[in-house]
C-alpha cells in the first residue's frame, strides 16, 4: 500500500512537472526576464514548499500573478532589484507566517471563494488562448486545424483513459503520447523548444548586486509588499481548496513559513518569486498526489529538465500542454455555483460574479478584497437591519426597553430610533440582557441617548450589561450602573 501512495506521488509529480514548464516559462517572459529564471525559481519554491509547508499535494512555483506586479521594476531598474525585491517579500511572508496571520483566509466568506475559483479557471483557459497565435497573429489554415485536432486529442485521452484504466495519470500519458505521435509522424507543430531553450546549469548563490540602503530600501519595499500581499492570498486561497479537494486540514501559517523562506532562498540563487500555483495543484491533485512526494518529484523535475533532459523536453508539443490546462480549467471552475445561483441570497450571487469579473479583467488580490468588502458590508446591513426593542410599561410606571441584537456601527441609528425621551416617563430602564455591544460606535450611541435623556430631564438606568459590554464602556470612561 505505502510503494502504491509513493508510486502514484511520483507519477503526480511527473505529470505536474510538465504542466509548470510552459507557465513558469511565459511568466518569465511576461515579466522580461530569462526563462531560467522563472524555472529556478519553480525548482527552489516547489521543492522547499513541498518538505516544509503545511499543505501537503499543494503545487508553488513561478507564478503569473506575481510576475505582472515586477514588469514595471525589471524594466526601469534591472534583474537585481528584482532578486532584492523576491528576497524582501520572502521575508514579509515568513513574518507574516510566524506572526500566525494565516488564520485570516477564514475571513474570505464561501461566495467569495467560488468567485475566485471560477474566475482563475477562466484566466487558465485564456492564457492558453495565446498558443494558437504567432506572435501577434492568430494560427490559420492547417497550423491552426493541427493544433485544434491535437489540443481535441489530448483532452479526448485525459477524459476517456480512466475509463479504461488508472494505472498512471491520464494527464501524463496524453502528453507523452501526443508528444510521441507527433515526433515520429514528423507533424509541424510548434513545441516547447519555440518558447525559449531551457538547457542550463544549477541555480548559483549570489545576493542581490544593489546598494544596500534606505533608498534600495524605499524602492524595492513597496514591489515586495504587493508581491508578499498577492502571492499569501492565492496561497491560502488555494490551501482552502485543496483541503475541500482532499477533505484534510491543511496548517496555513506553517505553509505561510515555508513559502517565505522557500523565495528567499529563491532571490538568492537567481530565481523568480512565487506562490501556490492553482491550476498545478488541480492537475496534482487529479492525478493522484496527495503527499509531499509529489510536489518534491514535480520539482526536483524541472531542475532535471533544465540539466539534462532539455533537448527531449524541447520536443513536447505545445497543443498537448494546452489540451491538458484546459482540462485543468473546466475541472477547476465551480459548475455547482452556477446550479444554486437561484437558490442562494442574491447578495451571494452579486459576490460570485463580482470576483469571477474582477478577477478575469484585474487581477486576484483586488477582486478577492472586492469580494469581502462587498460580503461584509452585506453582512453589515443584515445585522443592523435585526436589531429591534421590546417595551413595557412597570408598575411603579417606568418603562422598560429590551433590545434585541448587535449594537455597531451600522445599526446605531435604528438603535436610537427604538427610543422617545420627548414622551417617556421620568424613569427608563435599557435592558442589554439580549444586546450586544460591537465597537466604539455603540458606546458612542449608547452615549447620545443618556444625553438626550438628561436633555429632557428623564434618568436612563442601563442593566444586565455584558461583561464585554462593561469593558468596552469602562474604557470609553462611560458612567454605567
Amino acid at each position: 500500500m505505502k510503494f502504491k501512495r509513493l508510486r502514484a506521488d511520483v507519477l503526480a509529480g511527473l505529470t505536474t512537472s510538465f504542466a509548470l514548464l510552459p507557465e513558469c516559462i511565459a511568466f518569465a517572459l511576461v515579466a522580461h526576464l530569462n526563462p531560467l529564471m522563472g524555472l529556478y525559481g519553480a525548482f527552489i519554491i516547489c521543492t522547499l514548499t513541498a518538505l516544509f509547508g503545511g499543505r501537503p499535494g499543494m503545487v508553488s512555483g513561478a507564478a503569473g500573478s506575481m510576475a505582472v506586479v515586477i514588469v514595471a521594476l525589471v524594466v526601469q531598474h534591472g534583474v537585481q532589484y528584482l532578486l532584492a525585491t523576491v528576497l524582501l517579500s520572502g521575508l514579509i511572508m515568513l513574518a507574516f507566517g510566524l506572526l500566525k496571520l494565516g488564520k485570516l483566509v477564514r475571513m474570505v466568506p464561501h461566495s467569495v471563494m467560488l468567485g475566485f475559483v471560477n474566475g482563475l479557471a477562466i484566466v487558465i483557459a485564456l492564457a492558453q488562448l495565446d498558443h494558437f497565435k504567432d506572435g501577434d497573429t492568430w494560427l490559420s489554415g492547417m497550423p491552426l486545424y493541427l493544433m485544434i485536432s491535437l489540443v481535441a486529442l489530448t483532452m479526448a485521452i485525459v477524459y476517456l483513459l480512466p475509463r479504461l484504466t488508472r494505472a498512471a495519470p491520464p494527464a501524463l500519458i496524453a502528453i507523452l503520447g501526443v508528444g510521441l505521435a507527433v515526433y515520429l509522424l514528423g507533424l509541424p507543430t510548434r513545441t516547447l523548444g519555440d518558447m525559449a531553450h531551457i538547457a542550463g546549469g544549477l541555480p548559483t548563490f549570489s545576493l542581490p548586486q544593489v546598494p544596500w540602503n534606505l533608498e534600495t530600501l524605499s524602492l524595492i519595499a513597496p514591489y515586495a509588499l504587493v508581491m508578499a500581499m498577492v502571492g499569501l492570498l492565492e496561497t491560502l486561497l488555494t490551501l482552502n481548496l485543496t483541503d475541500e479537494i482532499t477533505e484534510s486540514q491543511g496548517f496555513p501559517d506553517r505553509e505561510c513559513v515555508a513559502l517565505g523562506a522557500a523565495n528567499m532562498v529563491s532571490g538568492v540563487f537567481g530565481g523568480m518569486g512565487g506562490c501556490a500555483m492553482i491550476g498545478q495543484t488541480v492537475v496534482n491533485l487529479s492525478s493522484g498526489g496527495r503527499g509531499r512526494l509529489s510536489g518534491i518529484t514535480a520539482g526536483v523535475m524541472i531542475l532535471l529538465f533544465v540539466l539534462f533532459l532539455s533537448p527531449f523536453i524541447e520536443r513536447i508539443p505545445l497543443a498537448a500542454l494546452v489540451g491538458v490546462m484546459f482540462v485543468v480549467s473546466q475541472q477547476t471552475f465551480a459548475w455547482a455555483s452556477l446550479r444554486v445561483l437561484n437558490k442562494v441570497p442574491l447578495n451571494d450571487v452579486l459576490v460570485i460574479i463580482a470576483v469571477t469579473v474582477i478577477t478575469v479583467f484585474t487581477d486576484l488580490a483586488v477582486a478577492v478584497m472586492c469580494g469581502v468588502v462587498i460580503a461584509a458590508l452585506n453582512f453589515a446591513w443584515q445585522h443592523a437591519r435585526q436589531l429591534y426593542a421590546d417595551t413595557d410599561v412597570q408598575a411603579d410606571g417606568s418603562k422598560l426597553y429590551r433590545v434585541h441584537g448587535t449594537l455597531f456601527f451600522a445599526s446605531t441609528t435604528a438603535f436610537l430610533k427604538q427610543f422617545d425621551p420627548a414622551n417617556d416617563p421620568a424613569d427608563v430602564t435599557l435592558d442589554c440582557s439580549h444586546l450586544s455591544f460591537a465597537d466604539y460606535s455603540a458606546i458612542a450611541a449608547l452615549d447620545t441617548l443618556r444625553e438626550r435623556y438628561n436633555k429632557a430631564g428623564k434618568h436612563l438606568r442601563v442593566v444586565h450589561l455584558s461583561a464585554r459590554s462593561k469593558k468596552l464602556l469602562k474604557r470609553a470612561r462611560i458612567a454605567h450602573e
